[in-house]
């Protein structure tokens, strides 16, 4: 029987359950991907565990986030995640390395292979034909400790590439074209898999630009798959060994199908302030920007910094245009240099920033209140740029780098010159600097501050709940809603001191009223809640602060996991939804039995007058996520596991 590229990486790694969509899977994850600001975490979560070696190989642990050293907090942290690293096992890459998703790619990435990391955008190694999952940082840290990694079996999304990209037009605008067509939404629970003879027009860094913003959508991961342009990926960086072939079987089928002509795109953007708000470049033209913004894991490529020294070769960037260029590896950079290419960039006007995450996740380079800021990011959700009142454009980096020349929104097509074509070079720099291996039997002391304490023990489960609704929100709230990033980024690994910060961009009032609400609270969402990265801090803080239940139309793949591991339980209305208002109170007898006894969930909403209305509610738990429920979350369940000498995999009762 012919089978898709998705379902045969599926396949390989599959350690239970069966391959039908929506039913749970388990997998068997070989490789591992850690940030730095959600690694803290990992690392605090296998010590809560008990966890003295790592099982994953190889699991790297990257500095790409918190970079600025403006305090001793981002430095304390990098010498607490080098510790951490020699005591559990892990390869540490230090600070100038780059942007995990890139460097993870050119130094490890194999095709094949399966990948967990604790970053939504880990699913760009799919463009290498890996089987790579964002996830809470719980789950990697499960992961790492041998434990398989569950989620919702997918739908296989099938995306025909036919044509060739015209000048002007890159990756970014294919992935900008999915997101005008499909949303941030049209993705969810979906492997979504490229193939067709587009493909050939495409490198392996353009399948990274769309495959890294496949999370944008809300795809599980995204797959292409490793044919020649991987071969020559690999081989430039001395790794021709690790190439495999891998594609999808003639006649192949999709659960859903797509098509796209290559040659009829044009240079797209995303206005602010969520990347499904595309529109072509054309219709917005003329607008004035402040800062034009390369880099990060959605363009990481040498070709994606070498096209814009070529646009502005012999230019400069427009008078008050702030020209930022945040190369997204040590390998990319020094390229860069030995090509003769940074050089245009810095004669230009440019400015140029350590290689790492830095403004995409709102760490410098914020830009002025109000003012439009155009950049090759992934996402432009408010304030995430680190500017709480900030206007966020999304866009290529040919199109960001004819702004910059303008002062305005450009299309590039309207460039008085020819489109410069630059190809990945043919051999990348491979050095070691900056890295540390594991060695075997050296396992020392957790390197501790005031910003990394013990995770809290939480309490089971209580079987009734009576608790107030303390916010009531629209769509698409984003975990940069519930947990900022900027300036608070640093605080990440100390859950108490972030508590003070959470939703403060939606409700500043939401941390004091949670603080009073002795017996816990709920919140109110709407669809789509808890859209974007994996944070597992947007579920942990609200958690340790009394959050008790979330109700929502429809919530992200990844937050709903973090809040049922967390021992929060996320709950769907069942049927048309129900407005619901601050003050009102939640009630919900006899939980355990309700979740053990089937899908719908009863409750009622009492009013500040009193006046009770029936709620039918509904929930989407395994019985697996049940136990660990009634745990008090997953560290609790694990712990609880490894003490009674319980096998990967099995349940408490032994079985399967």
């Amino acid at each position: 029987m012919s089978e898709n590229l998705a379902t045969k990486l599926l396949r390989a790694h599959l350690a239970g359950g069966e391959l039908k969509p929506g039913a749970e899977i388990a997998l068997t994850m070989q490789q591992v991907l850690l940030q730095d600001v959600l690694g803290t975490l990992v690392m605090l979560e296998l010590e809560a565990m008990g966890v003295e070696r790592v099982t994953t190989r190889p699991s790297v642990q990257y500095i790409d986030h918190g970079l600025v050293q403006s305090d001793e907090i981002n430095a304390d942290a990098h010498l607490f995640l080098k510790s951490a690293c020699e005591r559990f096992g892990v390869v540490y890459s230090g600070p100038g390395n780059g942007i995990s998703h890139p460097v993870h790619m050119e130094r490890f990435g194999v095709p094949g292979a399966s990948l967990i990391g604790s970053d939504s955008h880990t699913v760009a190694a799919g463009s290498l034909g890996m089987l790579a999952i964002g996830a809470g940082g719980v789950e990697v840290a499960l992961a790492m400790a041998g434990e398989p990694f569950y989620i919702a079996c997918p739908e296989i999304f099938g995306v025909e590439l036919v044509g060739e990209l015209p000048d002007w037009v890159s990756a970014k605008d294919v992935i900008l074209e999915m997101l005008r067509r499909h949303g941030t939404s049209g993705g969810t629970n979906t492997i979504i898999e490229y193939y067709g003879p587009g493909l050939d027009c495409l490198s392996a860094m353009d399948r990274h630009v769309i495959a890294n913003m496949g999370a944008e959508m809300g795809a599980t991961t995204s797959v292409f798959p490793s044919d020649d342009a991987v071969k020559r990926f690999l081989e430039a960086r001395g790794r021709g060994a690790d190439f495999k072939p891998l594609s999808r079987d003639e006649g192949a089928s999709y659960d859903r199908h797509d098509r796209i002509d290559l040659s009829q795109l044009e240079p797209l953007i995303a206005k602010p302030q969520s990347p499904g708000n595309v529109v072509p470049v054309r219709e917005i033209a003329g607008e004035p920007i402040y800062q034009a913004y390369v880099g990060s894991s959605a363009n990481p490529g040498y070709r994606d910094f070498a096209v814009v020294a070529d646009i502005v070769a012999g230019r400069r960037a427009a008078e008050g245009v702030s020209l930022d260029i945040n190369p997204s590896s040590r390998q990319v950079l020094q390229t860069l240099v030995s090509e003769g290419k940074l050089g245009a960039l810095v004669a230009a006007g440019a400015r140029l920033h350590q290689a790492g995450c830095n403004g995409c996740i709102g760490m410098g380079q914020a830009p002025a209140t109000g003012r439009n800021s155009l950049r090759t990011v992934p996402r432009n959700f408010p304030g995430r740029s680190g500017t709480r009142e900030d206007s966020v454009f999304l866009a290529s980096p040919e199109t960001v780098a004819a702004s910059a020349l303008f002062g305005v929104i450009t299309d590039p097509r309207t460039l008085d010159m020819a489109y410069p074509r630059n190809a990945e070079p043919v051999r990348m720099p491979m050095n070691e600097a900056g890295f540390v291996f594991p060695k075997s039997g050296h396992r020392p002391e957790l390197y501790r501050t005031r910003y990394t304490p013990s995770l809290p023990d939480f309490d089971r489960y209580p079987d009734r709940i009576d608790v107030p609704v303390l916010l009531s929100l629209g769509d698409d709230v984003s975990t940069d809603d519930i947990i900022p990033a900027g300036r608070v980024l640093p605080l990440w690994s100390d859950v108490f001191a972030t508590a003070d910060h959470a939703f403060e961009q939606v409700d500043d009032t939401y941390s004091d009223r949670a603080k009073q609400a002795e017996a816990g609270h709920a919140i109110v969402g709407g669809k789509n809640y808890g859209q974007g990265s994996s944070r597992e801090n947007a579920a942990l803080v609200p958690r340790i602060m009394g959050l008790r239940v979330v109700i929502a139309e429809s919530f992200a793949r990844i937050h709903w996991q973090n809040l049922s591991s967390f021992g929060v339980l996320p709950l769907v209305f069942d049927g048309e939804p129900v407005g619901l208002s601050v003050g009102e109170r939640i009630v919900i007898e006899d939980i355990r039995g309700q979740l053990e006894n089937g899908r719908r969930v009863a409750a009622k909403a009492i009013g500040e007058d009193g006046n009770e209305r029936s709620l039918t509610l509904r929930h989407d738990l395994t019985p697996r996520q049940i136990e660990i429920m009634e745990q008090g979350g997953v560290v609790s369940w694990i712990a609880k596991r490894r003490h009674n000498q319980i096998a990967p995999g099995q349940n408490a009762k032994g079985a399967a």
